[in-house]
């Protein structure tokens, strides 16, 4: 009975996720307030984490180089191991799945909390009472703006993750650039950057939609938007993971 209800609960909330989708990805009615809103949601969302998408990205590159050079060579292995694991590193893993459940935390925290405010204020409900298809006029400018700026965010947290692993080069001194080059350049397999670029897509589109379910949907006062911010944290990072398994089998 137990595990009934919990399979009824889910079933319950993926169904209400499929219908709001269903009226989120419906034709604007005016498509010059979509346009403002979407560049509007493309700056909010994604020009605004480029901060920290750089400055995670750089250490952590700088860190992995790090691990590897001290930890992995030896000298049975080539000079260049360093340099050609932390470049598979940062384009297969790190910079689409783990930047990915960073920006979750970020960015859907930031749509669950937005959404759930103007839910509990009522001013989804007056946008309703006005006409309007508030799922449509409030959530597609936001996964359509995510899914947008994304690649980009990706293409950007790698370039930082390799420089920050030449910043150990020249500054930390654990190795020589040209080792550190030639492993950078060491088999390289341009599809591993497409394949990174096409999984941060479906990850945005997790984000920004599960974020804004569980924002668009809240019932109560200012501890359930709270409630409904971490939901979409949890939930959209459990996702992530889940699909990352099934793109990377798929991709590879």
């Amino acid at each position: 009975m137990f595990i009934a209800n919990i399979l009824k609960n889910y079933l319950t909330t993926f169904g209400t996720y499929v219908i709001l989708m269903g009226r989120s990805f419906a034709r604007p009615d005016r498509f010059r307030m979509f346009g403002k809103r979407y560049i509007k949601e493309m700056a909010q969302l994604g020009v605004d984490s480029i901060g920290i998408v750089l400055l995670i990205s750089f250490f952590i590159g700088a860190v992995i180089c790090i691990q590897m050079k001290v930890n992995i060579e030896s000298p049975w292995m080539p000079h260049w191991t360093a340099g050609y694991t932390t470049r598979e590193i940062m384009l297969l893993e790190f910079s689409s799945s783990i930047m990915c459940l960073i920006l979750a935390g970020k960015v859907g925290s930031n749509i669950a909390s937005e959404l759930g405010t103007m839910r509990v204020t009522q001013q989804i409900d007056a946008l309703d009472i006005m006409g309007v298809n508030s799922a449509n006029y409030l959530i597609l400018p936001k996964i359509l703006g995510l899914v947008t700026i994304m690649p980009f965010l990706v293409i950007f947290s790698s370039t930082m993750g390799i420089i920050g692993a030449y910043a150990t080069s020249y500054i930390g001194h654990l190795m020589s650039p040209d080792d550190l080059t030639a492993g950078m350049r060491h088999s390289f397999n341009e599809w591993f950057v497409y394949m990174s670029i096409i999984k941060s897509l479906f990850f945005a589109f997790i984000i920004a939609s599960v974020s804004s379910f569980y924002g668009y949907t809240v019932e109560g006062g200012s501890v359930e938007v709270g409630e409904a911010s971490t939901k979409s944290v949890v939930s959209s990072s459990v996702l992530i993971l889940f699909s990352d398994v099934f793109l990377t089998q798929l991709l590879s």
